[in-house]
């Protein structure tokens, strides 16, 4: 990859040549291919889809709908597997309150881990509530992995769904998910796999993985935000019923009952999201042409050289130093990570201090929150040394008080 010229693309790093980006686990930047892509619809067309009868609607419809094509394509799925969302939230919300309020019952188990961001924790968590149903924790290595031999230990003949995230948004390990899955569906248990680290990073077949369920968001991987995706099984889809009632999901309606639209479309309450998925289609066409197996590599080598020049530094303490992905969790010994991210700021490096949306890993590393910098295909060594330059002008600073 040419990075300098893959940086040309994105209008963000030419309007601010100074800038160091290193947060793109929370929201990637984006390229102008994705940006003039929305501005075609809106300035061509801006009208709605599946509805009008005249050329405008057909060709936003077309658009719409091809988009959903390219999406399915990216991860090998069909068209009718792909539901839009607002985001991965909102899909592993979905999965939650569709499948999980209607199939999961009293004294059911469910196995998830203290990896997960909220968005895959917190559903499952109101749906034991409810329901009665247990929570189960595979318990993490003292690396803070997942393992399969771990996983084994908390199945029963009670569990009945899997909710696991592919990459950690904190530790950026890589779940052996695929073995996982292939050890549920053994003894007929669902999966349902946060993919939101997963799919902007690395190449996903979802047939090969053989999931059940796979979410993702467009703003992390290059698309706007307010889109994500819904991967489902067709069959699981279909019996499933919608948790959003009103426009364009509904087949027929009378005063005393109603039926619904197929598959996806029954779950795309209203007018859908047709901008973020015009941009999202985009999105993966642009990711394809720069090659996921090479945005893999070049995100390692640069965590890598980070994690090599950090641990030269005194008093810091780096979380995940075996890398698998662009994602370094890091302190420093006596400064709150906010503190020190407002020099990071102020030496034009943006990296997210917090709990990263992941409390339970937070708290299992014993720390309030931590320091994150993730890197993605159009960071390069420059942004590497920025970083490592930064996190001793905060230590110099900070020591002196």
């Amino acid at each position: 990859m040419n990075i300098d010229e893959i940086k040309k693309d994105f209008p963000v790093l030419q309007n601010n040549p100074n800038l160091h980006y290193l947060d793109s686990a929370a929201s990637s930047l984006k390229p102008k291919c994705v940006i003039d892509k929305i501005d075609y619809y809106y300035n061509n067309l801006s009208c709605n889809v599946h509805r009008g009868v005249y050329s405008l609607s057909y060709r936003a419809t077309d658009m719409y709908e091809n988009a959903r094509k390219i999406i399915a394509d990216f991860i090998n799925a069909k068209e009718e597997e792909i539901v839009f969302t607002r985001g991965a939230s909102q899909s592993l919300n979905l999965v939650a309150q569709s499948y999980g309020m209607n199939f999961i019952e009293k004294d059911d188990e469910i196995i998830t881990s203290e990896l997960e961001h909220h968005s895959n924790f917190m559903p499952w968590l109101n749906v034991c509530n409810k329901k009665g149903a247990k929570l189960k924790f595979v318990e993490l290595t003292d690396e803070g992995r997942i393992t399969v031999e771990n996983f084994k230990k908390q199945l029963s003949d009670k569990t009945k769904l899997v909710a696991l995230t592919y990459v950690s948004n904190v530790m950026g390990y890589i779940t052996p998910i695929k073995e996982i899955i292939k050890i549920c569906h053994e003894r007929g248990i669902v999966v349902s796999v946060d993919a939101a680290q997963a799919v902007p990073h690395m190449a996903i077949d979802v047939k090969d993985l053989d999931c059940d369920f796979l979410s993702f968001s467009g703003h992390k991987m290059c698309g706007p935000s307010g889109i994500g995706v819904l991967y489902a099984k067709f069959d699981l889809l279909e019996k499933m019923p919608p948790i959003e009632f009103g426009g364009d999901m509904a087949d027929e309606v009378y005063k005393d009952k109603m039926s619904y639209k197929v598959s996806p479309y029954k779950f795309e309450t209203g007018t859908p999201i047709i901008d973020g998925a015009i941009g999202l289609g985009e999105a993966c066409k642009y990711l394809k042409k720069i090659g996921l197996d090479n945005i893999a590599k070049h995100e390692s080598h640069l965590a890598r050289l980070a994690i090599n020049e950090l641990e030269k530094i005194d008093g810091v303490t780096i979380y995940n130093k075996s890398v698998e992905t662009g994602v370094i969790a890091f302190n420093i010994e006596g400064i709150h990570p906010h503190d020190a991210a407002s020099i990071y700021d102020e030496n034009g490096v943006c990296i997210r201090a917090g709990h990263h949306c992941a409390q339970l890993v937070t708290r299992w590393l014993n720390q309030i929150s931590t320091t994150r910098a993730s890197f993605y295909f159009y960071n390069t060594e420059e942004d590497v040394y920025a970083l490592v330059d930064a996190v001793k002008k905060a230590k110099e600073f900070f020591t002196m008080f």
